[in-house]
């Protein structure tokens, strides 16, 4: 599962898109954004996840790339794809200054920190009365020709930036980061500036995140605070466990399984947390090494054990 060729992604993704193309139902309709927006979230922190670090603040950038093309399409009346980008560019460059400050920390401390700084931004949004407060943005409805094609619009984008994602895991920038994530100290020895590597991995990583957000904000025509605490980011990581972190695929079953789990559940009235808790421990208890772990038979290798 870890080799996964560049033919079987386009097929993928070919199916996907011709699939959601037939949607016409609203209710399914949701479920699919929920999955596309839910898997580019997961491997985004999985991303992160390959230099041996648990990146809660995920939760952070998706608000951030949302809220921004939130403020961008309905403050600043810019064209959809425009709007669109600038959740991504936005959640990029405040990476690159988070992952500056704060990736000289490892560990429990970058996650706590990252923890902290997700509960920061949402408080940042409940107070700004120009991002709508505590009752937060509406009216980000995407251009008319898209009407009854959103969903194929963003299992696009979401597929096209997990590719490219799954390009830098391939590529010599994956290794170097694995080399990071296996024996830091080895790996400063032959040269490499860790910390410019670890920042370098945190933004594109974020940039995805940020995309997520966007594409949320897009699909859902209103945002509010509550939307980006940090159990996006729990969310996420239940997805990359359930699914498998050994291999990029994971977080794709993985989503795909607990989203229409969490759906089905939602009928459930108060016993829906208790159906989707259940739900995750059960996988991980059965499936230590997720989903992906019954084809490889392999322990999963990103994320150093966490």
């Amino acid at each position: 599962m870890d080799d996964v060729k560049l033919p079987y992604w386009i097929g993928g993704i070919a199916i996907a898109l011709a699939g959601t193309a037939l949607v016409r139902d609203a209710y399914i309709a949701s479920v699919v954004n929920l999955i596309a927006i839910g898997a580019l979230t997961a491997v985004s922190l999985r991303f992160v996840m390959l230099m041996g670090e648990l990146n809660f603040a995920t939760a952070a950038f998706v608000g951030i790339g949302a809220y921004t093309t939130g403020a961008t399409l309905t403050i600043l009346n810019w064209p959809f794809l425009l709007a669109l980008l600038a959740g991504g560019a936005m959640a990029g460059l405040v990476s690159i200054v988070f992952g500056y400050i704060t990736l000289r920390t490892k560990g429990p401390y970058f996650l706590l920190i990252g923890f902290a700084f997700t509960e920061a931004i949402r408080i940042l949004y409940s107070k700004s009365a120009a991002l709508g407060g505590t009752s937060g943005m509406v009216g980000i409805f995407p251009p008319m020709v898209l009407d009854g094609w959103m969903p194929t619009f963003t299992v696009a984008v979401a597929a096209l930036l997990i590719l490219a994602l799954y390009a830098l895991e391939r590529s010599d920038f994956g290794k170097i980061l694995t080399a990071i994530r296996d024996n830091e100290n080895v790996a400063r020895t032959v040269g490499l500036n860790i910390l410019l590597v670890k920042i370098a991995c945190f933004a594109a990583a974020s940039v995805a995140a940020g995309m997520a957000g966007s594409l949320h904000a897009f699909a859902n025509n209103v945002i509010s605070p509550g939307d980006f605490s940090f159990l996006v980011a729990a969310f996420a990581l239940a997805y990359v466990k359930v699914g498998g972190e050994g291999s990029i695929v994971g977080p794709l079953l993985g989503t795909a399984l607990l989203v229409v789990l969490g759906s089905y559940a939602l009928g459930l009235g108060g016993g829906e947390h208790i159906f989707y808790g259940a739900a995750i421990v059960v996988a991980v208890l059965l499936l230590p090494h997720g989903i992906t772990g019954l084809v490889s038979g392999k322990r999963p290798q990103a994320g150093g054990g966490h």
